[in-house]
């Protein structure tokens, strides 16, 4: 029969049929920390193997990405993936009495978000051109004035479309389609990004008049996978995604400055809409700031007409 020994808690467990090391030692009360779920998408419950590594299941597809991406060696595992077939005796890393109240916290919250939900989602990112130099001939009133109603009028046009505003940052803001697992995400984000370079043309006019300069944004639009979950402390918890794809939008984003464009998309969203859509220019091999290699982005001027029966 199978048996684990988990340090430092000192404690001898018996193995119940095919339980991971993590179940175990939830099983048997020890603190030990998770993040994800228990879905390989975290490293928070690896664990130090000091004898009997030859009775450990192999890496699990999950366990593989987390191990290369971290660089573990093949006594590191993940609890929550690995499973034994004979005495086996194991460290858990994650030992702080403060991380491992938190974690236990998370566990026992009342929303499984609050630990991270995975979801495929177009981010939408966009930003005032030149806006540093705007507002140094304005008064710090009439910057405000001005961001209050920029805002409200492109969160309207978000809205519209089914997305939401998930951050305002400066004179920059990043909305979120596809929460609601709608499947035309990617192309809702694009219709209202579109929307929005309209709206702010037709207001830019008057602008120019108080402050003898035109308003011009830029927008990106990426779809990819992100981890939506709660972060902050106390009653300043909100919601919010993470992830690579959401980095990867920002810096789509900012690609307009250098392409002189002003809606960008990544191949994966011209991958999903590339037949309702008109586009300006293809970039290729372009160089992402802040990404490795090459890229292919899109400028998208326009939908495509519908046909209508």
């Amino acid at each position: 029969m199978a048996s684990i020994h988990v340090g430092p808690d000192d404690k001898q467990i018996v193995m119940c049929g095919s339980e991971t090391i993590l179940a175990a030692s939830l099983r048997e009360g020890i603190p030990h920390a998770y993040a994800c779920g228990g879905r390989a998408r975290c490293s928070i419950c690896r664990v130090t193997v000091e004898e009997g590594l030859e009775f450990c299941s192999p890496r699990s597809r999950g366990e593989q990405v987390v191990a290369r991406r971290l660089n573990l060696s093949p006594d590191t595992r993940l609890a929550c993936q690995t499973k034994i077939a004979g005495d086996v005796k194991v460290r858990r890393l994650v030992i702080d009495d403060d991380e491992v109240e938190f974690t236990r916290r998370i566990a026992e919250g009342p929303s499984p978000a609050s630990i991270g939900e995975e979801k495929k989602l177009a981010i939408l990112f966009a930003d005032v051109r030149g806006f540093t130099a705007l507002s140094e001939r304005m008064s710090p009133y009439d910057v405000i004035y001005f961001l209050n109603r920029y805002f409200h009028n492109t969160t309207k046009v978000i809205e519209q479309y089914g997305g939401y505003v998930d951050n305002y940052m400066g004179d920059g803001l990043m909305a979120l389609f596809g929460h609601d697992d709608a499947p035309d995400a990617a192309f809702r984000a694009v219709s209202a990004g579109l929307t929005m370079l309209q709206e702010v043309e037709k207001r830019s006019g008057h602008f120019e008049e108080l402050y003898g300069s035109r308003v011009r944004i830029g927008v990106g639009v990426h779809h990819g996978r992100v981890v939506v979950g709660t972060v902050g402390a106390g009653d300043r918890q909100r919601m919010t995604v993470i992830g690579d794809a959401v980095n990867f939008a920002s810096r789509i984003e900012t690609a307009n400055k250098k392409y002189g464009t002003e809606l960008l998309i990544s191949n994966e969203v011209h991958r999903h809409i590339a037949n309702r859509i008109t586009v300006g220019r293809r970039i290729e091999h372009a160089v992402i700031e802040g990404k490795t290699g090459e890229h292919v982005l899109y400028e998208v001027t326009g939908l495509k007409p519908t046909c209508e029966e």
